[in-house]
């Protein structure tokens, strides 16, 4: 049971009431899991900032890594929210199982991404030597090991921040596996 409620925009202060409205008028609505991060009067503004930061990934391989780690941490929100992203992206629902799972048959270089991303969350960094080189192998460079990481902390943000307030999720529910 969540302690933690999911604030109204007349329960934030006047930045993340702003910042709510931004939401809003991007995606139609405020999700719970960012409504949550509102009880913070900083919390909000910064993560936005570095989840949306540049990267060397695509919006599509970005999912791949959401996905895989998402499962990983068993963030059910998560796993819904970026099951319907990816969705949005490219990828069908079989697709998005598969990187929940840490694999893309469909795909070498994808399923590269898929599999280190998934390493990664497991071993807490700890990626084995074959799993570094397949993922170099299949076209990634340092840069994109780089951004990988930050990519991984973004996402562990958001599955930390659901597995501890079990927010309500507010999007489609994620097949099971």
């Amino acid at each position: 049971m969540s302690h933690i409620n999911v604030p109204t925009r007349e329960e934030v202060s006047a930045d993340n009431q702003a910042i709510f409205d931004n939401l809003k008028g991007q995606l139609t609505f405020v999700p719970n899991l960012y409504a949550t991060m509102a009880h913070s009067e900083n919390a909000l503004s910064t993560f936005l900032a570095f989840s949306g930061a540049k990267t060397s990934f695509t919006a599509k391989q970005k999912e791949v890594i959401d996905l895989a780690i998402s499962q990983v941490n068993g963030c059910t929100y998560c796993q819904a929210a970026h099951t319907a992203i990816a969705q949005m992206n490219g990828f069908d629902e079989a697709q998005t199982i598969e990187l929940r799972k840490g694999q893309a048959s469909w795909d070498p270089k994808t399923d590269a991404l898929a599999k280190i991303a998934k390493e990664l969350s497991e071993t807490r960094g700890k990626v084995s030597d074959a799993t570094k080189e397949n993922f170099f192998n299949a076209g990634f460079t340092k840069e994109n090991l780089v951004d990988l990481v930050v990519a991984a902390g973004a996402i562990g943000v958001t599955n930390t921040l659901h597995n501890l307030t079990e927010v309500p999720v507010d999007f489609p529910a994620a097949p099971a596996l």
